[in-house]
């Protein structure tokens, strides 16, 4: 039986704990798992000629960003650091902004270059083109008869 990720990672733990007001601020934890703050919101969407893929990258810089296509697979990268100048800013109280990297992949198919795929970056947002593209075509496997 699948149980919906609502319930977090662990079911038992959210059905026997007790309430904790701790876990206010994990919201987010709780519908993307533990890795929900690495994790690339994506949606896809199908046209008739071409794929149209919008990833959320916000507090990144396009030039923290980078795409590779390799043996079918187009990865996506972003690094972002958090610069630290304390002496101009004065005590640091609180920090919630992070530094880090992360990354995502997905199949396109062996077929597609880097000039079919057409991308650009506005408002934290990385919007993709691809085309759909038919895919080689493997001969199916003949027997061959061989005569007397």
């Amino acid at each position: 039986m699948l149980v919906p990720s609502i319930f977090g990672e662990n079911l038992f733990d959210d059905w026997f704990g007790f309430p904790d007001f701790r876990d206010m601020d994990r919201a987010e934890k709780k519908l993307y798992g533990g890795r929900g703050d690495r994790l690339m919101k994506t949606d896809v969407h199908e046209q008739e000629d071409h794929y149209e893929i919008d990833i959320d990258l916000p507090g990144f810089a396009k030039e923290d960003i980078s795409l590779q296509l390799e043996e079918g697979y187009l990865t996506v990268s972003a690094t972002k650091a958090v610069e630290e100048n304390k002496e101009s800013k004065g005590k640091l109280i609180r920090q919630e902004r992070f530094s880090g990297s992360m990354q995502r992949s997905f199949y396109l198919g062996e077929n597609l270059t880097e000039e079919d795929i057409k991308a650009t970056f506005r408002d934290g947002v990385l919007s993709l083109s691809v085309p759909k593209k038919e895919q080689q075509k493997i001969p199916e496997k003949k027997t061959i008869r061989i005569d007397d």
